[in-house]
């Protein structure tokens, strides 16, 4: 009872659902179901799927047959599977490049140099194109006679000594990994760029009045300011080398032993009509991502611990 003896009326559901609480409350519900529904349908449940077919002797249509973790035991028994996570190693060895390569350039591009800008835009732009056309374009670039060889032999090379650039197994994959490093290093510089420009100036000032050089400003004021965009950096790109696709499908098609782990599980999910051991590829493959990204965390966590 109030004061003057009325009783306070209590709002119903309906009431409060078309009061200004209830739409806030409705709005923000709705805002969170959605994006959660959609990861659920899109995401999680087929990602469970994916785990259930991995103990599975299946194809797309017909019988199942539970194998329990044969197929696990095949992804590092079989030659081509096992063969293809070998592989990797070369795609991380060119993250490592690609990395080296975007940092450097970043370091010199954020300070002023005349046409900055221009050379900016001109590096980034390769990450901007489609990566079956990237691939089509370097397909031609490698082919015997065509664009590398004829710009090789203007520098005074003789075809005849050349390799076959996507044919010899002793090239061919660095060939394919020259490709990624040549796409991608301009999204790492780009980040990078984002990054040491946020440095305030005024530790540039203090170090120079203490004599610092460039190196020693680059070590002890830019990489440990940028560190949470370089560690992201190398989450992606080792990342993104575990799971390198376009250039080898499109290029060569995984010919000559160059095809990536992807590509030999594309072959073996569409081609073959093994999805169950396609699946435990995937699996595979996610675990040992999620194996690597704790690693790179705890590694860059000891190497930066004296700059928190």
């Amino acid at each position: 009872m109030t004061l003057n003896g009325i009783g306070k009326h209590k709002r119903t559901f309906g009431e409060w659902l078309r009061s200004r609480d209830g739409q806030k409350v409705l709005v923000i519900t709705a805002f969170l179901i959605i994006p959660l529904m959609l990861l659920l349908v899109f995401t999680y449940i087929p990602f469970a799927e994916t785990i259930k077919f991995s103990f599975y002797n299946m194809k797309y249509v017909g019988a199942r047959k539970f194998v329990g973790l044969k197929n696990y035991a095949k992804v590092f028994s079989r030659d081509d599977c096992f063969g293809a996570l070998k592989l990797s190693l070369y795609y991380m060895g060119g993250s490592v490049v690609q990395l080296t390569l975007a940092l450097y350039l970043a370091t010199i591009l954020s300070f002023k140099v005349k046409g900055g800008n221009f050379f900016k835009g001109f590096m980034f732009f390769p990450f901007l194109i489609n990566g079956i056309a990237i691939g089509f374009i370097f397909k031609f670039f490698y082919t015997r006679g065509f664009v590398f060889d004829t710009v090789l032999g203007w520098c005074g090379f003789n075809l005849e000594d050349l390799p076959y650039w996507l044919k010899d197994r002793s090239i061919n994959n660095i060939s394919l990994v020259g490709t990624s490093v040549w796409r991608y290093f301009g999204q790492n510089m780009v980040l990078f760029i984002g990054a040491i420009m946020s440095v305030s100036g005024e530790l540039y000032e203090a170090a120079m009045l203490d004599g610092a050089n460039r190196f020693q400003q680059f070590r002890y004021i830019i990489l440990p300011s940028i560190k949470s965009i370089f560690v992201l950096n190398v989450i992606l790109s080792i990342s993104g080398s575990l799971s390198a696709f376009e250039p080898p499908y499109v290029i060569t098609d995984g010919a000559n032993g160059t095809g990536t782990y992807f590509v030999v599980m594309h072959e073996i999910a569409h081609t073959q009509q093994k999805v169950g051991l396609a699946s435990a590829m995937a699996v595979v493959l996610l675990s040992i991502i999620f194996v690597v990204t704790i690693l790179q965390k705890l590694f860059f966590k000891y190497v930066f611990k004296d700059t928190d």
